[in-house]
């Protein structure tokens, strides 16, 4: 970790490998500052692991880094202990938070962090990067709210990226608050809803079974992408009306 007058960088780095044991291995669970890593108890073959926030932010002119990366036939669950609440700061310019997955044929990640919160003229720019083998399994989950209770939020910019087999299946962006393009809160954007979330699932199975097309209840529909894959992207008033929606289309894959 290193702190300058332009805000702390800080790396974390998960490395989950078979253990020869029918079992799953951390070789590498390295935190630095803010990103303080936590292995938990898993079940017999997944590794879990959290990620506690160890300082607040990210604050302006901070850059954080999660890198992990998931072996042939290891299982790792990664979540978070709360909410990322992004924050002003002294510093000036943008907080920066890099998410970077990497699973190799045979291997499986559920990456299911807690909410972030865009705080209120605070500036954030995340972009989270999953690169997949062809016979790789993901469940990726992102929660955006706008605001603390009764707050306006800050200007955040969320894109992700998702490759299979060096093919890019997806690459959105999705730009909020202040200073964000016109639209983004209208009808063809949120729709003066304060939580969005997105849910990519990978499964080599949906190369012989498509996804269909379908709308879940109000707020929620699941596309499906070019590769065995789909998408869940779901609106709603408050994070935990959010939550529901995309766990139970996470319930309706099987």
């Amino acid at each position: 970790m290193s702190a300058t007058t332009t805000g702390v960088r800080a790396t974390a780095r998960i490395l989950a490998a078979p253990d020869g044991r029918g079992g799953t291995a951390l070789p590498v669970l390295a935190g630095e500052g803010p990103l303080a890593l936590r292995r938990t108890r898993g079940s017999a073959d997944e590794a879990r692991v959290m990620v506690v926030g160890a300082m607040s932010g990210p604050l302006g002119g901070d850059h954080f880094t999660v890198e992990a990366r998931v072996e042939e036939g290891a299982r790792l669950r990664v979540g978070s202990a709360a909410a990322t609440i992004a924050l002003p700061g002294q510093a000036k310019g943008e907080a920066r938070y890099d998410v970077r997955l990497t699973v190799a044929d045979g291997g499986e990640l559920r990456w299911l962090p807690e909410q972030l919160i865009s705080a209120y003229d605070s500036d954030l720019h995340v972009h989270t990067r999953a690169d997949l083998a062809p016979a790789a399994r993901l469940v990726l989950r992102e929660e955006q709210v706008l605001g603390r209770a009764g707050e306006e939020p800050g200007r955040l910019t969320s894109r992700l990226s998702v490759r299979i087999a060096g093919r890019t299946v997806l690459d959105q962006e999705l730009s909020c608050g202040p200073g964000a393009p016109g639209g983004w809160d209208g009808p063809a954007g949120l729709g003066g809803h304060r939580a969005v979330g997105q849910l990519v699932v990978v499964r080599p199975e949906f190369a012989q079974r498509p996804v269909r097309v379908r709308v879940l209840g109000e707020g929620a529909a699941v596309l499906p992408l070019a590769g065995p894959a789909a998408l869940v992207t779901a609106v709603a008033p408050d994070a935990l009306l959010l939550r529901r929606l995309l766990d139970e289309a996470l319930a309706a894959f099987g």
